[in-house]
């Protein structure tokens, strides 16, 4: 299949393959982009997120994957995907994110999404294989179980790396975006909404978890969406 970018439409790769982080960018950002996810683009590099922070995680995926992008030819050109620099213009947005708790000296941070593998041979696996959300949340409630509520505290953190593609040989500028949420780790998950940690994630000033209260409320208060906002400030800067 062949995706059309039109001519002076503004495209943005998402360098993820994860479908809630896609919808979240896209409720937030709006529909006047033409979205592209990994995904779409099946031939496109794995990029090993092997940084100490999220910052740098998100940058090293935007750079490697706006890089791969340029390589392939003049301007913009990948199998699959016709468009031309000269007649749009091509952003990858890259996302590292993750929960930070205070009571465990702020792990899982940059982890997040492997925590429960770090303990057994997956820790091992090409890329670090993410585990399974149930696991990961097994892991934590685990670690926390002799915590009380007071000391439960925790914040989802969130970086997003923007990078324009240009030719291969153009300097490229990342420009992040960063978000936080605050709030507090509960007993037990609850809610069937969400992905990750969101079942057991209470916000500040909620009592319900992020799996309870649902896209219409997190895309107003997460940490991605505060992050998103500052982005699409930058994007408007642009006359986008």
């Amino acid at each position: 299949m062949t995706i059309h970018i039109p001519p002076r439409q503004t495209s943005i790769v998402l360098a993820t393959r994860n479908a809630h982080k896609t919808e979240e960018i896209r409720a937030i950002l709006g529909d006047r982009f033409l979205y592209l996810t990994l995904t779409d683009l099946p031939n496109a590099p794995a990029v090993k997120e092997d940084a100490a922070t999220f910052g740098g995680n998100a940058t090293e995926k935007a750079v490697h994957v706006a890089q791969w992008l340029a390589g392939e030819g003049s301007g913009f050109r990948v199998p699959g995907v016709e468009s031309r620099v000269q007649d749009s213009r091509v952003f990858v947005l890259a996302d590292d994110s993750g929960l930070e708790v205070d009571a465990l000296n702020g792990a899982p941070g940059v982890h997040s999404a492997r925590f429960a593998a770090l303990d057994g041979p997956a820790n091992d696996s090409p890329g670090n294989a993410n585990s399974p959300d149930a696991a990961n949340n097994a892991k934590l409630l685990r670690l926390l179980q002799d915590v009380p509520l007071e000391k439960r505290t925790a914040r989802f953190r969130c970086v997003l790396a923007l990078v324009e593609v240009c030719s291969p040989s153009a300097a490229r500028t990342t420009e992040l975006f960063d978000g936080i949420c605050e709030g507090r780790i509960s007993f037990a998950p609850t809610g069937q909404r969400g992905f990750g940690y969101d079942p057991l994630f209470v916000p500040a000033g909620y009592e319900q978890s992020f799996g309870e209260l649902g896209s219409d409320v997190k895309n107003k208060i997460s940490h991605r969406a505060s992050a998103l906002v500052k982005l699409r400030q930058r994007l408007q800067e642009f006359a986008l």
